[in-house]
């Protein structure tokens, strides 16, 4: 059975890269909302209801797992739902590995309004780690700013200094970039916030956790 893997655009194409590079025999199938982006925007009830409509696409696509790559449906729709096969989100995995390469505690979060309004990151982080210090901000035009290409616009250059010069002032030296199109801005928002800081995507971590979750429910399809 695939992997069921789902965002509201393109931007969890880099969870489906990442799993792709760790699991390359797995088959994996994308939704990607986009007669709905951005979600950032929207309520809670409408998120689950969206999250619903893809799970229960998944399930009958007879999927072995769902991938919640969406940070918004992760923090607002996950604890919401219940599926019969295991579901993984981005967040936690995220959190984790921003405390394992921050070295001051001082942790910059940026999400969609949604995302960050839910404070699930926040949440996470204290309690893994009670002395970080957290730093989040929404920045809702980076979703439209993506789905558009605007990846190195003028443009987008000074929303990202709009956005990121509170955060680059606290001193932090970690960025966890809390919504999966934000990976695709990392050289733009790289260039602005300095070598010193370091972004952390979510992708890679949930990757590595799912590979675990499938090795030990031997669902691993090389098992």
């Amino acid at each position: 059975s695939p992997i069921g893997i789902f965002d509201s655009g393109l931007g969890g194409l880099t969870v489906v890269k990442a799993i792709r590079e760790r699991m390359a025999c797995e088959d994996v199938i994308y939704y990607g909302d986009t007669a709905h982006v951005p979600y950032g925007s929207k309520s809670k009830e409408t998120i689950v209801g969206f999250t619903q409509d893809a799970v229960k696409f998944f399930l009958d696509h007879d999927v072995k797992c769902i991938v919640i790559a969406c940070n918004t449906a992760t923090a607002l729709a996950l604890p919401e739902i219940t599926a019969p096969v295991p579901m993984l989100g981005v967040i936690e995995a995220g959190a984790r590995a921003a405390l394992a390469v921050s070295k001051n505690h001082k942790i910059g979060v940026i999400g969609t309004s949604a995302t960050i309004a839910s404070e699930a990151y926040p949440n996470v982080l204290r309690k893994l780690n009670p002395e970080c210090a957290i730093y989040a901000h929404p920045c809702p035009l980076f979703v439209p700013l993506v789905e558009e290409g605007w990846l190195d616009r003028e443009a987008t250059k000074m929303v990202v200094k709009e956005y990121l010069t509170p955060l680059k002032m606290a001193g932090i030296d970690t960025l966890v970039l809390g919504c999966t199109h934000y990976p695709l801005l990392a050289n733009v928002i790289g260039e602005f916030l300095g070598p010193n800081v370091k972004l952390v995507d979510s992708a890679s971590a949930c990757a590595a956790e799912l590979e675990s979750i499938l090795k030990v429910m031997k669902l691993l399809k090389n098992y």
